[in-house]
């Protein structure tokens, strides 16, 4: 598909979304969502932690996470995040309650991703297979859904190295080149966050919907989301640090603020989610009546 047929179609392709975006409920489900991230959150947090920090180191990893967060969403939520990162390892426990720990800290921080393949699913209109084991389904769904939680760690670790990497370069030739010349390392970075985040969200629309969408369309979709969502927290940081909503509610205000930014963000997710849809729809000949869960 041309480039130009594309933008010529955009005006169409975006009235097209944003109806389909209304019509499948998306405060609905940026609620449900925004309620299981709050309860997977400290599961999550444990399991990042451990994977990444075990590589690049934990302190390290844990000033960088509360960095974002607090740019996200202000000192106060980061600092209850922080308390969530506390290390609590050290006690003995045996075997058997270090397999159930395992096993609930799994099952715990992939609610949020489990909510989100309902969503997509429901975005694409998927039909469940009435022969399809549901046991097997929620556990191979809850396993797919650990493999995002890798791919996060994943990021992360490359996101940390190449940051350290710009750091320490952009030290050493801050003294040879020009103020305006060294502003373009930061560039670097900043394209490098977006171009993770655009990987983060083509994977999602790839693999989390129960059927297979096509990787035009996915390309497309992951590109509009990702620009989408970089301006909306650049939107949301402001909001957060100006007019305080979490204020409100007093000792409740973190989690207030948490599922607020977890709730806006998933709006732009379900966005680009139908974005996607449509653009399959109109160029990749995409029917809805062949979408069944196997």
């Amino acid at each position: 598909m041309k480039a130009k047929t594309i933008i010529k179609d955009l005006p169409k392709l975006l009235k097209k979304t944003g109806v389909n975006w209304l019509d499948s409920g998306p405060f609905e489900l940026s609620a449900i969502v925004a309620y299981y991230a709050i309860l997977s959150l400290p599961a999550l947090i444990v399991i990042i932690l451990n994977l990444v920090g075990n590589i690049w180191g934990r302190e390290i990893v844990q000033g960088e996470l509360l960095d974002e967060i607090t740019n996200a969403v202000g000192i106060q939520t980061a600092e209850s995040i922080r308390v969530m990162m506390l290390d609590r390892g050290d006690e003995s426990v045996s075997i058997f309650t270090t397999i159930i720990g395992i096993g609930t800290l799994i099952y715990g921080s992939t609610g949020v991703f489990y909510q989100l393949q309902a969503a997509f699913d429901k975005i694409w209109k998927v039909k469940e297979n009435p022969n399809t084991n549901g046991f097997l389904k929620i556990i191979f769904d809850r396993l797919k859904s650990f493999g995002f939680i890798l791919i996060i760690g994943f990021l992360l670790l490359i996101s940390f190295v190449l940051t350290a990497l710009i750091s320490a370069f952009s030290k050493r030739i801050e003294v040879f080149v020009p103020d305006n010349l060294f502003e373009y390392v930061y560039v670097i970075d900043f394209l490098m966050s977006i171009l993770f985040i655009y990987i983060l969200f083509a994977a999602m629309f790839k693999y989390l919907p129960g059927k297979n969408v096509r990787w035009r369309a996915v390309k497309v979709g992951a590109g509009l989301t990702a620009i989408l969502f970089v301006i909306g927290k650049y939107l949301l940081a402001w909001y957060f640090n100006t007019m305080e909503p979490g204020s409100t509610y007093g000792a409740a205000g973190s989690v207030i603020l948490i599922m607020l930014w977890v709730s806006y963000s998933s709006l732009i997710l379900f966005f680009g989610a139908n974005f996607t849809k449509v653009y399959a729809d109109m160029y990749l000949n995409n029917k809805d009546d062949e979408v069944i869960i196997k």
